[in-house]
């Protein structure tokens, strides 16, 4: 209980500092239970993230339960994906996913990491930030978008100029034969490149970024030229960083699903010509599940999703780990 005013100036020195130290103590214990109040608050959001995941998991298994059990291992190895007949497989979606997905590496890879060893090293100090703003704008576009401009700007130019001249002149490897619509394989891996390149290129970027500038300085004291110290002393020290880049890049293209919709042709084939049209996992389930009437059907259709997920889930979580092996203890490191 505090000392009444009038009454301290004839409380006891002692008096006196019983009651600054209940007032204190009171202090500290209120403090102690907001602190823990949010902590509590702060550990609940957390194990949010886990719980949702958790429960879509769950939601997909039980869902694709009437598939799983209808088709087991089959599913993934059949071919043949035929609704009328009741007859599923998931092999051409697989096929066009991981070929699309692996020609958008291809293409933006050399590219990305083109642009970052620019913007770290090269580029001067008044075009840094235009060039990282836009390279990070391009991120931000919606996929619907990059749809629209596929099917309008891009698959013209691929049908009338890029592909007579690939068919001309690489035509002899099977790879690209006529007829070429404009729409097919090889215009969704362009697309796809297009949208993972500024994952690629910020995030190799910041890896490259928190080298040691005594590996730079030990190089370039060796006699290195200014490139191959970029080649040797950050290259090299940043390449599982880089690594786990590409794949961050790799998990985007494989669960894309408007834009590769829109010009990937949606055939369920399995073409060695990247100008023929394909199908993948994602644009299976954005085509045809308002249209799946039948229960195994929608299983099947689900059953993909859950395909997706898991694999998405895999890369995302290797793609991390390698970016935080070069990352880890540095001030600059990678926070995605």
């Amino acid at each position: 209980m505090e000392i009444p005013p009038a009454m301290a100036a004839r409380a006891t020195p002692a008096e006196q500092g019983s009651s600054v130290i209940r007032s204190f103590l009171q202090k500290k214990s209120s403090g102690r239970m907001a602190d823990g109040v949010f902590a509590g608050l702060m550990l609940i959001c957390a194990l949010a993230i886990f719980g949702i995941v958790v429960l879509i998991l769950l939601m997909l298994i039980d869902q694709s339960r009437l598939s799983i059990h209808a088709f087991g291992l089959r599913f993934f190895i059949n071919r043949v994906w035929d609704p009328v007949t009741g007859k599923f497989g998931a092999l051409p979606f697989l096929y066009g996913t991981v070929l699309s997905s692996l020609l958008a590496v291809c293409m933006a890879v050399p590219l990305a990491l083109a642009v970052a060893i620019f913007l770290l090293d090269v580029c001067p100090r008044a075009l840094r930030g235009p060039i990282s703003f836009l390279t990070e704008l391009l991120a931000a576009i919606p996929s619907v978008v990059y749809g629209l401009w596929g099917i309008f700007v891009l698959a013209p130019i691929i049908r009338d100029y890029v592909g007579p001249v690939l068919i001309r002149y690489l035509g002899w490897t099977g790879l690209f034969v006529a007829p070429d619509f404009g729409v097919g394989m090889f215009t969704a891996g362009v697309i796809l490149a297009i949208m993972i390149f500024p994952v690629i290129s910020s995030i190799s970027r910041d890896v490259m970024r928190v080298v040691p500038v005594s590996q730079r300085e030990g190089v370039l004291a060796l006699g290195a030229t200014r490139w191959e110290m970029l080649r040797i002393g950050v290259l090299r020290n940043a390449r599982m960083g880089i690594i786990g880049s590409v794949i961050l890049g790799l998990g985007r293209a494989l669960g894309e699903t408007m834009a590769v919709t829109m010009v990937i042709g949606n055939h369920p084939g399995m073409e060695k010509n990247l100008l023929a049209p394909g199908y993948t996992l994602a644009s299976v389930i954005a085509n045809e599940f308002t249209e799946a009437t039948g229960d195994l059907y929608l299983s099947a259709l689900i059953e993909i999703g859950l395909a997706l997920f898991l694999v998405t889930i895999v890369v995302n979580a290797v793609a991390r780990l390698m970016v935080w092996a070069v990352t880890r203890g540095n001030p600059g490191s990678v926070q995605s």
